[in-house]
């Protein structure tokens, strides 16, 4: 949804709010995964996007904040059966301090064609979370897909009940990195209609880009540890990883 105002207006807080700030990589310790998530924390961002082998520090450290916990699931491939991602998505909802869960959707199924498989994959997630009152962003790999697939799998998220589309893992291999551009968001804004909202993630690592994606309507971002306080304005440099779409 648009907001009321020019993102350029907003304050820090404001802005935070769109943030899903990314403590995802494997090779993190666990004081680098306490740095980056007290960061999250400081910085107002809505959420901290965690493995859910970081689960108990989150709820530690989030604890009494503004800040929620958003956990992946079957990430960062998505290939596991539905069962597998079902008993993944009953195990984190339950503890009752998951706030949202990022599922990564079977791609490969998507480049199939096999719609009907990949709309029942998603609903069985999106059915055990909700029963936890947990929301669901459903992640494609967009940069797997072109433009009728992304649209297509707008829809079959929406027909799941999924409450966000999500562009990118930040993970990929194999193909170029792009993530959140302005016209892929675009085209899932218009496919959505405001029946799912749209979440970006993915090469989002510059303030003008972040800016950009609020005026067009986004709903949450995914940003990573590096690029948040660049993005909200507190620091120039993001001194990014250039291996890493985050």
């Amino acid at each position: 949804m648009k907001p009321l105002k020019k993102a350029s207006e907003m304050t820090v807080k404001e802005l935070g709010s769109y943030i899903d700030q990314s403590v995802l990589k494997p090779e993190f310790s666990e004081d680098d995964i306490r740095k980056y998530i007290q960061e999250g924390i400081d910085y107002g961002c809505r959420t901290v996007c965690i493995n859910p082998s970081s689960l108990d520090i989150a709820a530690e450290l989030t604890k009494g904040t503004d800040t929620k916990i958003c956990v992946v699931c079957d990430f960062p491939f998505g290939t596991s059966t539905t069962e597998s991602k079902v008993a993944q998505a009953e195990l984190y909802c339950k503890r009752g301090d998951v706030f949202e869960l990022d599922i990564v959707a079977n791609y490969g199924w998507i480049l199939s064609g096999k719609w009907d498989d990949v709309t029942a994959d998603i609903k069985a997630v999106v059915d055990v979370c909700h029963k936890y009152d947990v929301a669901v962003k459903v992640i494609f790999e967009t940069d797997t897909l072109n433009e009728e697939q992304v649209r297509k799998s707008c829809q079959c998220a929406i027909v799941a009940g999924a409450d966000f589309v999500k562009t990118s893992t930040g993970f990929l291999t194999g193909f170029e990195a792009y993530g959140a551009t302005p016209e892929v968001i675009k085209i899932m804004l218009e496919e959505c209609e405001g029946k799912a909202k749209v979440k970006g993630s993915g090469c989002i690592r510059t303030r003008e880009h972040f800016l950009q994606l609020i005026d067009m309507g986004i709903d949450r971002m995914g940003v990573g540890y590096r690029s948040t306080p660049v993005v909200l304005g507190i620091t120039e440099d993001a001194s990014v990883d250039k291996n890493s779409t985050y």
